[in-house]
Parts: structure tokens; sequence; C-alpha cells
């Protein structure tokens, strides 16, 4: 082993034989040669409190370089790391604005408990006790987030041989047992029963604003994200076919009307092209013939970009916000006396139910929802068939009850 060890610090002097300071042990050894430079490499550690410890240590190290599992860990703080994770984390995957957005917010969240720790001295209990304390603040969602977005940075940085050991690998994350009590309560998804559906429709077409009935119409009879409403084109619906195609996103977090992205949509399954009723092909009908108006109307002043669903006041042409179908439908509640709970997304509810009750099965459902698989459309089909099943059942008692 060539190397040296000695006492680190201490004041001793040569001359005394035995130290009374309390400097701690440390060492010096040669690892190799640097390839790149024919120079001897070396390495140095300290902080024993024996020269024993200290001769362990140095053969522990010559024995990973031996066996080339030796890593030189970075001195790379946390909060340098935790952005070149995001970007390469972005360039190996396609990952949506709003992904970007969540990560970017969970690595904030992890900042406060480790910005300036250099990544190879966050321990196990230091990381364990960061989800201890978020769990105190946020809900288990958000600390979930959190965490997988934590062990994906640590990870990567052992994948880059930056550090030796993963500090999130053996913490996990209890999740509450429901009780039986909150398994009998199963939350159903809201979603609105086909007569209070035509209620809300016909308030839309009675009382609603510019475009409202075609908004919802479409919507409800479809089953789409309201993100994919807004992204429609004209040349996404085939009128002879009586089709949409469903193939793209809007994604606007600060609600600016030129600045709006159009990605694909959420998942693989998503992008589909759906049938649809003869009442959608004809309100759509009419709403391109209003809109070619329009055009005429406010010549170069509306930005045509060929969306369904676009502005006629302040940026005409531009796609409508996602938030104002939100606030078109509350007002459209209130009018209509129905729940000031349901939201755009009940309707994509109110679709599954409604496929259910007409005896649709589940996986022509999700195909035509857009998804591989889903719990919550589960169990809203499960929660409609199951109130189908009863009403059948009672019908063949009381069948047999008018026999006798």
């Amino acid at each position: 082993m060539k190397g040296s060890f000695y006492r680190r610090d201490c004041v001793c002097g040569k001359e005394s034989s035995r130290c009374t300071c309390g400097a701690k042990y440390a060492f010096t050894i040669d690892i190799g040669t640097d390839p790149m430079t024919g120079k001897r490499r070396q390495r140095q550690r300290s902080g024993f409190s024996t020269l024993a410890a200290a001769e362990a240590a140095a053969r522990e190290l010559l024995y990973e370089v031996k066996n080339e599992t030796y890593i030189d860990e970075s001195n790379k703080l946390f909060k340098d790391f935790a952005p070149e994770w995001l970007s390469l984390y972005c360039e190996e995957r396609e990952v949506k604005p709003g992904t970007i957005r969540v990560r970017q917010h969970e690595i904030e969240k992890l900042m406060p408990y480790f910005a300036y720790l250099r990544l190879k001295n966050i321990k196990s209990d230091q990381y364990e006790d960061a989800i201890k304390d978020l769990k105190k603040h946020y809900a288990p969602n958000t600390v979930d987030g959190i965490h997988r977005t934590g062990r994906m940075i640590f990870k990567k940085a052992i994948q880059k041989e930056l550090i030796k050991k993963d500090p999130t690998q053996f913490v996990v994350l209890q999740k509450k047992k429901k009780t039986i009590e909150q398994l009998k309560e199963q939350d159903i998804p809201k979603y609105m029963e086909k007569e209070e559906l035509a209620l809300f429709l016909k308030t839309a077409a009675k009382q609603g604003l510019e475009m409202d009935f075609p908004i919802f119409l479409t919507l409800s009879y479809t089953g789409m994200r309201v993100g994919e409403l807004v992204a429609l084109q004209w040349d996404d619906i085939d009128f002879d076919k009586h089709t949409i195609r469903i193939i793209k996103t809007y994604y606007n977090p600060n609600n600016n009307t030129v600045q709006f992205t159009l990605g694909t949509p959420k998942t693989v399954t998503s992008a589909r092209t759906i049938a649809v009723e003869e009442d959608v092909i004809s309100a759509l009908e009419i709403l391109k013939c209003s809109q070619e108006k329009a055009k005429k109307r406010l010549g170069d002043a509306y930005a045509d970009q060929n969306f369904v669903f676009a502005k006629l006041e302040r940026h005409p042409g531009y796609p409508i916000f996602t938030k104002t179908v939100e606030d078109r439908m509350e007002r459209l509640l209130k009018l209509s006396g129905l729940s000031d709970t349901l939201t755009p997304h009940s309707l994509r509810h109110t679709h599954t139910s409604l496929l259910a009750e007409a005896e649709v099965v589940i996986e022509d459902i999700m195909e035509r929802l857009g998804h591989s698989d889903d719990d919550t459309t589960r169990l809203i089909y499960r929660h409609v068939t199951k109130e189908m099943k009863k009403k059948a059942s009672n019908k063949f008692g009381k069948l047999m009850r008018s026999i006798s």
C-alpha cells in the first residue's frame, strides 16, 4: 500500500510521542495512474478516530480500485445537480410542459432541505426526515410526487457515478389503510344522470353564451377532455363520415391568449378518432357557418388558425381558454339549478356512465375515451352496471310475483 497515515492538524509537535490535542487520523494513498496525463492519482480521507480505522478504510478503497468498483464521488451540490437532472429527464423522454412544471415544483419543495448539501453527503436518515416533515405540510399525493422526483434525481446521480449510495433507496411512504367504513363509502366520481344532462344542454341551448351549446354538446357526447376540445381544428372534423380526430391537447398555464402550445394527447392511446352523433355534427356545422361570417366581418383582425372554438373578441381566431369553459359551465349550472360541484371533466364521467347504461362494454368505452386502463372509468362502470343488475333482479322478482 503506497501512501501515508498521519494525524491531520495535530499541534502536539514531532517531539511528542503521544497526541493529546485530539487530532483525527487521515491518509493519502496512490490509486493508480491517470490515463490522460500519465501522472499518479492520489486520494485522501480523514476524520478517523484510530490508526486502525484509517488503515481499514484505505484497504477498502484499494479493494474497490482493484475490482473496478471505485467511484470518485462528486462534490456537486444538490441545487446544482437537480436542474441538470431535469434537463436530462426531458431529453430522455417525451415530456409535456405540464409534467416539467410539476417536476420543477417538486424540486423546489426539496431545496430547503438539501440545496447546499453535497450529493454524496446526503444520508438516508436525512432524506427520510425531510419526507416526514413534508408530510406535515402537504397532501399524501403531493408528497408522493416529491418523493418520486427525489428518487429519480439520486438514481441518475448513481448512474452518472457522482455518488456511491442512494439515500432514497429504502425510504418508503406508508399509505394509510382505508377503514371498512371508508371502503363502503368509496367516492364515485361526480357525473350527471341523463335527465340532468338533458336539462343542462337545454339550458345551454336557450340561455348559453356564444358557442356554449356546441362546446358542451361536444364534451358530453364525446367524453373528450377540455384540453382536447380547445385544441380541435376544423380539419379534425369529418362532416361526411361523422367523426372527430383527437390528436392534440391545449396547454396554456399562464392564460396568455397568444402564448399557448399544442401538444400530443395525455397518453399513446389518447390519440384516437371517434364516431359522433348527427346532433354534434349539425351543431358544429352551424358554428362553422357562424365563424365564417365573423371572419368576413373582422377581416385581417381575425387570426385564422383553423380552431373550432375560437375567440371572436380580443385576439379573435385564437383558441378559447380552458378556464373559459369552466366559467361558462359554472354559469349554466346555476341557471339549471344543478350541483355547482360539477366540472367540465364531470361531463367525461357522464359520458362514461351513459355508455355503461347503454350496455356498451368497458373496453369500447375506454377506447372511446382514449384510455388503456383507468380506475376511475372502471369505478363508474361498476357503479352503473351494479344499479342495472339490481333493476334487472327487481324486474325478475316482479314477474314471478305476478304469476303467483
